[in-house]
């Protein structure tokens, strides 16, 4: 088998069909200007399933390099010209990021020890054994492929964290991430209170993140999603046989959550009972599956959101007062949209751009006057509404710019009527309780008129969000779970 040089590369050098590899094949260069142990590296590199390159010096090495195929380098410490240790500096100023198994001698293991503090992923003593240079070269690629493997991860869990960023430079929002800060590395449970679409998941995911749970599981659960039934198993799981259709015990959130935190969204929905036994968990960290008898300890924190004033619900009887104070350690208000309008542009401008790049558009910018009717309106969904409005905006252009146009098409007046809405709902329910509220005078409503504004209300909501019940509950001001009691309650045509 003849030695190969740079540029003379030919089928010679594929693998050889008896031999089987004891890993993924790789293309290696060595660099070494003594034949025979060139010789002795391809032969060693072939059978164990790689494509061998060879060069007798630096400058070849590089030329070979130049193709942008190579995975690892052997090099001789001693070479003419310029020696292994001088190459792997070279390397390093190059940016070339691939690792090096330096070879040498008997008498010069104190050069092994300076390529290693240099960088080298491995050293190999002459006379090379082929057996110790296949282990030297598998240990080598799979540590570099883990190491590629983990940039991945590292650039894919920077993107997700990028995706998660709470962004923001209005005073209000600076206080908001100010006080994230300060509340993440605690154990205390944080209660979010804020209306629909502010951003209270992205508010915990930061108080997560945060953390010293970081590395924990983030689990949510949603309380007012979840049919009444079903809640408590839930949050607590069950065994086997608990119930019908309880086929195999199940864990439920909190064991799930152990070691992390556990985010319950929309609890002013949850029942008073369930209520009783959330606030005994919170007090023990521990609790019983469902059909269980074997208490659970587990590590949680707690954070809760809910669109509601969880103090006057407490008052009102709606929510037990010792759960609400044991929630709300460290109660934070998300501010609503409107009263941070200098933050729409930094937003309209992420959702945009996140909207172009997965419709495969050119995106150049938003116009001042598209920003400046953005700012205009009261957006009563918040910051997910104007999301939905950039994202159909982008999809409409026609060109990479944002134009007014794009914004005041049948749809943008959505604004105003959720706002009318939603005003009217929250004034129905209140007359209906037989309060007024600060902003409407009280006025007395048959039991009639009541049920026949609020059905109208539902209708008009619903037509809105083209029947979207999530949305018209968000416009509505009600919980799903209590739409969906609403709607079932109304006389069927």
């Amino acid at each position: 088998m003849r030695y190969p040089s740079i540029g003379s590369i030919d089928p010679g050098y594929q693998l050889l069909p008896s031999e089987v590899s004891r890993t993924t094949m790789a293309t290696i260069l060595y660099v070494d200007d003594d034949p025979t142990i060139g010789l002795l590296l391809e032969d060693t590199l072939l059978r164990a399933g790689h494509r061998a390159i060879g060069a007798r010096n630096v400058p070849q090495a590089l030329q070979a390099l130049s193709h942008g195929e190579i995975e690892l380098i052997i090099s001789d410490f001693k070479m003419p010209g310029m020696t292994g240790l001088e190459f792997l500096g070279l390397l390093k100023e190059e940016a070339y990021d691939i690792p090096l198994i330096m070879v040498t001698g008997y008498a010069s293991i104190e050069h092994a020890v300076h390529a290693i503090k240099a960088g080298a992923a491995d050293y190999i003593t002459k006379p090379v054994r082929p057996e110790q240079l296949e282990h030297a070269v598998t240990k080598a690629l799979q540590v570099a492929r883990l190491r590629k493997e983990n940039d991945v991860l590292r650039q894919e869990v920077m993107a997700l964290r990028n995706e998660r960023q709470i962004i923001g430079e209005s005073g209000v929002m600076r206080r908001l991430l100010q006080t994230v800060a300060t509340a993440a590395p605690t154990r205390a449970t944080v209660l979010l209170q804020g209306e629909s679409g502010t951003g209270k998941e992205l508010v915990a995911r930061a108080l997560h993140d945060q953390s010293e749970r970081a590395d924990g599981p983030f689990i949510k659960l949603n309380c007012a999603a979840l049919p009444e039934g079903l809640v408590e198993s839930a949050l607590f799981g069950h065994e086997r046989g608990a119930f019908t259709g309880a086929i195999k015990r199940v864990a439920g959130a909190f064991e799930r959550a152990h070691g992390g935190t556990l985010l319950l969204d929309e609890i002013s929905e949850m029942r008073l009972d369930l209520q009783a036994k959330l606030l005994r968990v919170l007090q023990e960290q521990e609790f019983e599956r469902v059909g269980g008898t074997s208490p659970i300890k587990v590590d949680v924190r707690i954070i809760a959101t809910t669109n509601r004033d969880l103090a006057s619900e407490a008052e009102a009887g709606r929510f037990r007062r010792d759960l609400f104070f044991r929630l709300s350690v460290i109660p934070i208000e998300i501010p609503p949209l409107r009263e941070r309008a200098e933050d729409i542009p930094l937003l309209a401008y992420r959702f945009a751009a996140h909207a172009a790049n997965d419709a495969k558009k050119e995106f150049a910018g938003i116009s001042p006057e598209a920003l400046a009717l953005l700012q205009r309106h009261d957006w009563p969904g918040n910051v997910r509404e104007l999301q939905h409005a950039v994202e159909r905006g982008v999809i409409l252009a026609s060109g990479p710019m944002l134009l007014p146009g794009h914004f005041e098409g049948q749809r943008f007046g959505f604004s105003q009527q959720a706002a009318s809405i939603r005003d009217t709902s929250r004034a129905a329910e209140s007359h209906g309780n037989g309060h007024a509220t600060k902003d409407s005078p009280r006025v007395v409503l048959s039991s009639f008129d009541l049920s026949q504004a609020e059905s109208q209300l539902i209708a008009r909501a619903l037509e809105v969000t083209d029947g979207n019940r999530t949305r018209a509950a968000e416009l509505l001001g009600l919980s799903v779970r209590t739409l969906r009691n609403k709607l079932n309650a109304l006389p069927r045509s």
